[in-house]
């Protein structure tokens, strides 16, 4: 979407805990959260959550990111629409910081799955016009 623009992008918060011995296996969790706030004049801030966390202990390896961006926005655009572009603009970024700092901590670096947002049911867009 051209008329959207990525003006900025901050990581407000990381959490980093690896306390896994040796060559021990863990399988991994993740959630995602995601929020847009609006304010005036057509700008509005995306937050990005991820927290990743061994799922039988979380207190031995687990990642938080909170990735915040700011975005303008022409008049006329749907929220749902900013607020599945946004996202689309943000993931890279903390997918990528992710990689980058489990990488950089000598383990086995970190790629999180995408999320297909148009295709949550609450993201949908069904044109009854369409043929």
């Amino acid at each position: 979407m051209k008329d959207l623009k990525l003006n900025a992008y901050k990581i407000e918060e990381i959490q980093f805990v690896n306390k896994v011995k040796g060559n021990t296996k863990i399988e991994l969790k993740n959630s995602y959260a995601y929020n847009v706030r609006y304010t005036n004049n057509n700008i509005c801030e995306g937050k990005f959550t991820v927290n990743i966390a061994d799922k039988e202990n979380p207190e031995a390896f687990s990642v938080k990111l909170v990735l915040a961006g700011i975005f303008s926005y022409p008049d006329g655009l749907e929220r749902e629409r900013i607020h599945i572009q946004t996202y689309k603009e943000l993931f890279p970024y903390a997918r990528a910081f992710i990689t980058t700092i489990t990488a950089n901590a000598g383990i086995q670096p970190i790629m999180i799955p995408d999320m297909d947002i148009e295709n949550r049911e609450i993201y949908r867009f069904d044109n009854p016009n369409k043929q």
